[in-house]
C-alpha cells in the first residue's frame, strides 16, 4: 500500500512540473484570434501604437495638426503663435464673435460664474475672494484697463500669476464671450445693450430721431 502511495506521489510531481513548465514555456501557441478587426483599428489611432506606419514620418500614428489648422470645436484660438506669451497674443489673436447682445449676455453670465468672485461684479477686483486675497486689479485701471482681447483670452486659457488656467473649465467660444464682456467692464459698463451704427451716428451728432409710430416714417 505504501509503495502505490509513493508511486502517486511521485506521478503527482512529474504532471504539476510538466504543467508548470509548459504554462511558463514562451513555445505555446495562442491559437486563432477569431474576428480581429474587433481588437485591432483598421483605421489608424492616435492613441495605439502596434505596428510601424508606413505612411507618417518617424513611423507614428500621432502627428501634429498641419500648421495654421484651428481643430473643431477651438473657434477662434490660434495655436501656432510666434511666442506663446499673453503679449504675443494680445496682438496676434482677435475675437472671431460678433459683438451681440446675446455674446455679451452669455458672456456676463459666464463671467459671473467663473471670475466676479475674484474680480468682482463690477470688475473692481472686489470680489468675496479678491477682498480677501489682495492684489486683483482693477479693470479700469492703469495697463490692466488697456488690454487687448487676446491678451485677456490667453491669460483665461493659460493663468497667470496667482490666477490659475480656465482653460478646462470653459471652452474657446465661452472664453471669447467671458473676453467680450470683460472688455465691456474695461469700460466702466456692466450692461449687455449693443447700440446698432444708426444710434450711435445719432448721438454722436447730438441728436435723437425716433420713429412715427403711425406712419413708421422718422420725426423731424
Amino acid at each position: 500500500m505504501k509503495r502505490f502511495t509513493n508511486l502517486g506521489l511521485k506521478a503527482s510531481a512529474i504532471l504539476f512540473a510538466s504543467a508548470l513548465f509548459v504554462a511558463c514555456s514562451n513555445e505555446q501557441d495562442p491559437g486563432t484570434e477569431y474576428a480581429p478587426d474587433m481588437y485591432h483599428s483598421i483605421p489608424l489611432d492616435p492613441y495605439s501604437q502596434l505596428d510601424e506606419n508606413k505612411y507618417n514620418p518617424g513611423g507614428l500614428n500621432m502627428r501634429e495638426p498641419a500648421k495654421g489648422t484651428v481643430p473643431r470645436g477651438k473657434q477662434g484660438y490660434n495655436l501656432y503663435l510666434s511666442t506663446d506669451t499673453a503679449e504675443v497674443a494680445g496682438v496676434e489673436l482677435t475675437n472671431p464673435l460678433p459683438y451681440t447682445e446675446e455674446n455679451l449676455a452669455e458672456g456676463k453670465v459666464l463671467y459671473s460664474r467663473f471670475c466676479a468672485h475674484c474680480h468682482g461684479a463690477e470688475g473692481d477686483g472686489q470680489g468675496l475672494v479678491g477682498q480677501k486675497f489682495k492684489g486683483v486689479p482693477s479693470y479700469t485701471a492703469g495697463r490692466v484697463a488697456e488690454l487687448p482681447a487676446g491678451h485677456i483670452f490667453h491669460v483665461i486659457t493659460k493663468g497667470r500669476g496667482r490666477m490659475m488656467p480656465h482653460g478646462s473649465q470653459v471652452n474657446p467660444t465661452e472664453r471669447w464671450k467671458i473676453v467680450m464682456y470683460v472688455q465691456q467692464l474695461q469700460k466702466g459698463e456692466t450692461g449687455t445693450a449693443v447700440a446698432t451704427d444708426e444710434q450711435t451716428e445719432n448721438e454722436a451728432g447730438g441728436e435723437t430721431i425716433t420713429d412715427n409710430p403711425v406712419t413708421g416714417t422718422p420725426n423731424n
